[in-house]
């Protein structure tokens, strides 16, 4: 699989990551331990050396399994993780105080059974801690060597820009994909303009590009989409003239909707990598064969007037979630 640049920042990644939240939290009752374990490291072997984890996804027990699969490669891969929840739970309050940040880093170090992280995420903003403060934290911890390279995720474009002018952001995560694109308005400019690279994660959409769920579908009772507006039936089957979009497309390419949403993503800008999550080998694989995928000037005009023509129905979050991104 080819390699990309994130941004100015030096980082070197495969052009696609696997996102391992979905393995331990999300989307349903965790993945048996092994398969979980087998499917990490048969991403390794066909490529992907870029991995993102949290320690809010479990709690903890995420980056446990990660940390255990990658033991045989560590130091071929980048490992991404991220603070900024009081006591690691995303049910609680954010918390990206220097304490707690510094207690982050050694307690997802033993975790991830490693001597270092890679990049390292403030997960949401904290509005109560100035973001000044937080990325002179994230510098005394790099001049430590604890952490290599940092990055926010949701954030809005002027706190990229102060956090930047203190320590250099090496990346962003946010929501980007044909679902969700408010990233191009400002968010995508001011990264290019920066020389940071981005992350987007829910690149199928939280798997509704795959073309595998409609309004009749049934999600786990722990499932997060059942509270996710975008997800309620009358708006999945509205929606669902995006997904006939990508199908026509993947007819004509010989692929899957899914790949043709990763290609498309792909082909916005060079320092883009995706990380999207599976708990199936056959959809890893599915996904990392969208890397091979080249679509012409001409595909990508077709995709962007035909998606123009198509509304998205409902909100990616629900209000409290909202209230949280974008600051």
């Amino acid at each position: 699989m080819e390699k990309r640049q994130l941004g100015l920042s030096g980082l070197e990644v495969s052009a696609l990551g696997l996102g391992c939240m979905g393995l331990s939290f999300g989307y349903g009752p965790a993945t048996d331990k092994q398969q979980a374990i087998h499917l990490i490291q048969k991403a390794y072997d066909e490529g992907v050396t870029f991995f993102d984890t949290a320690e809010c996804y479990g709690p903890f027990t995420n980056e446990e399994l990660l940390g255990e699969a990658l033991i045989p490669f560590r130091d071929k891969v980048v490992i991404a993780t991220k603070f900024g929840f009081q006591d690691g739970d995303s049910k609680k309050e954010l918390d990206s105080s220097p304490a707690r940040i510094r207690a982050v880093v050694e307690a997802s170090m033993k975790r991830l059974k490693t001597d270092y992280i890679d990049l390292f995420y403030q997960h949401r903003v904290d509005p109560k801690v100035p973001i000044e403060v937080v990325a002179g934290t994230i510098r005394d911890l790099i001049d430590e060597g604890k952490i290599r390279h940092w990055g926010l995720s949701e954030a809005g474009a002027e706190t990229i820009r102060i956090a930047h002018a203190v320590q250099p952001l090496a990346a962003l995560q946010s929501e980007y994909s044909l679902f969700f694109r408010e990233a191009e308005r400002e968010i995508i400019p001011t990264l290019e303009e920066l020389g940071i690279g981005f992350v987007p994660f829910s690149p199928l959409g939280k798997g509704f590009l795959t073309g595998a769920i409609n309004e009749t579908t049934q999600f786990d009772p722990t499932d997060f989409r059942n509270i996710v507006p975008r997800f309620s039936p009358e708006n999945r089957k509205a929606n669902q003239a995006l997904v006939d979009l990508l199908k026509a497309i993947a007819i004509d390419k010989e692929a899957t909707p899914a790949q043709i949403a990763l290609a498309w993503l792909l082909a916005q800008k060079p320092w883009i990598v995706p990380i999207p999550g599976t708990t199936k080998i056959h959809r890893l694989q599915e996904n990392i064969g969208s890397a091979f995928i080249r679509l012409s000037t001409a595909d990508l005009e077709q995709i962007k007037l035909a998606a123009s023509k198509i509304s998205i129905q409902g909100a990616r979050y629900p209000e409290a979630l909202q209230n949280r991104v974008g600051k």
